[in-house]
């Protein structure tokens, strides 16, 4: 793959998660029964950033879950034969919650719907909504964020790689051409 941009750098991560932190806020009318639940693998320290952005606007936590949709994938048998499975740890009920899920980049949207199925399975919330740093169009199901950090049009030779500092030790988000 050969580089061709950085869409986003540090501070513009920053600010849209500042903005979508306000954004649940307000949406869902305060905190009460909202949880996040990041995404394996980027959407965890996504949801962990939001959780303390809420914090210091709010003053109050939220509950934070990291989930596992490997064994959702529609696509399980072309992925592997073995499938790694990290877990997912939720050590919360999200009966009645508003469940917000958290991932890096929706594409086809396929991901979201495996990570709904996936929370269905840990009980009935209220409602589900989803947030993504980055929306980067050519969705395949009729999925859409209610959450955006930034929307950027791509062509489909083109690989959107969001770079965090927790797992990838800088904050970028770049485009690159396959």
């Amino acid at each position: 793959m050969d580089y061709k941009a950085t869409l986003m750098s540090p501070e513009d991560i920053d600010r849209a998660l500042k903005r979508i932190a306000h954004q649940i806020i307000e949406k869902n009318h305060g905190l009460k029964n909202v949880c996040l639940i990041g995404i394996r693998t980027r959407g965890i320290p996504l949801a962990r950033r939001l959780a303390r952005n809420i914090e210091t606007i709010e003053g109050a936590k939220v509950p934070v879950g990291e989930l596992d949709i490997t064994l959702y994938r529609d696509d399980l048998s072309r992925v592997s034969e073995m499938p790694e499975v990290a877990g997912s740890s939720v050590d919360f009920s999200v009966e009645d919650m508003t469940v917000v899920l958290v991932d890096d980049v929706i594409y086809t949207a396929r991901t979201a719907r495996a990570a709904m199925e996936a929370v269905m399975k840990l009980g009935r919330p209220a409602k589900i909504q989803l947030c993504v740093l980055v929306d980067r169009g050519h969705t395949e199901l009729p999925i859409r964020p209610n959450f955006v950090g930034k929307n950027i049009p791509t062509s489909l030779d083109e690989v959107v790689a969001v770079r965090l500092e927790e797992t990838d030790d800088e904050n970028a988000v770049k485009i690159f051409v396959q």
